[in-house]
């Protein structure tokens, strides 16, 4: 059996549960995952889905995980202790953290009004969300988005503002880019949750939160979009110090 092919039985659970009839194909594979296509069943309230499917460990590639990973389980010394030994059970943990955080992420992230896809179900290593695009086309990512710089600017403030959101939820998101932020319907959407940071347990939290900020700036200043990143930046963190986001 090919990867992909394993990668596809990963989604027969929700074929059995009638809530996708039909996996159309891949959208995006990376080293993690695969994300793809898929017929919805119109029942369920949709007629697309995307179904996020996570590699088997050996078949994937965790970009400096422990820079994510730090603070996580404050209060577990054994997944800790595993984790950084990188014993068989702290692979698993590693594994299965991405999947079980994304999906914690988009939950709460989508029941707080943050511009996220929609979480649908999760089964084993794949989680089904919304379907960003129209009639099983995509959504284009940001940087290839044919932007007017009128509409530049008004992704940037709408993302920095889900960015200041998630602030306030004690999220960052950790790889935020033009890459990771779909334009759907005249608006930006965020993807791409599994590294997100608590930045009060993690300390790489504000680095990673003053990158996430110069990457979306830099790259929508490209097509025209007015900002101040470093000002931004410091603005955002003193407050989400002093508990005033």
């Amino acid at each position: 059996m090919s990867i992909e092919d394993s990668l596809e039985a990963e989604l027969q659970p929700f074929l059995e549960s009638n809530l996708i009839l039909e996996i159309v194909g891949p959208l995006k594979s990376g080293k993690e995952a695969t994300v793809f296509a898929c017929r919805a069943n119109p029942a369920h309230g949709a007629h697309w889905l995307a179904a996020k499917v996570y590699r088997p460990n050996e078949h994937r590639t965790f970009r400096n995980d422990a820079e994510y990973q730090e603070g996580r389980w404050a209060r577990e010394n054994r997944v800790k202790r595993a984790f950084v030994a990188k014993s068989r059970f702290g692979r698993e943990v590693q594994a299965a953290a991405w999947i079980d955080h994304e999906w914690g992420m988009l939950k709460s992230l989508h029941r707080a009004g943050i511009s996220v896809p929609r979480p649908r179900s999760r089964s084993g290593n794949a989680i089904v969300m919304e379907f960003l695009g129209d009639d099983g086309s995509p959504a284009p990512m940001l940087y290839a988005a044919p932007l007017t710089p009128e509409e530049a600017q008004g992704a940037l403030d709408a993302v920095l503002a889900d960015v200041e959101r998630m602030l306030a939820r004690n999220v960052v998101h950790g790889d935020l880019s033009a890459y990771n932020v779909l334009w759907w319907r005249g608006r930006p959407r965020i993807i791409d949750l599994p590294q997100a940071v608590d930045p009060r347990l993690n300390p790489n939290g504000e680095a990673l939160f003053a990158r996430d900020v110069e990457n979306v700036c830099r790259a929508l200043e490209r097509r025209g979009a007015r900002s101040d990143p470093a000002k931004i930046v410091a603005d955002l963190w003193t407050r989400f110090r002093e508990g005033r986001l």
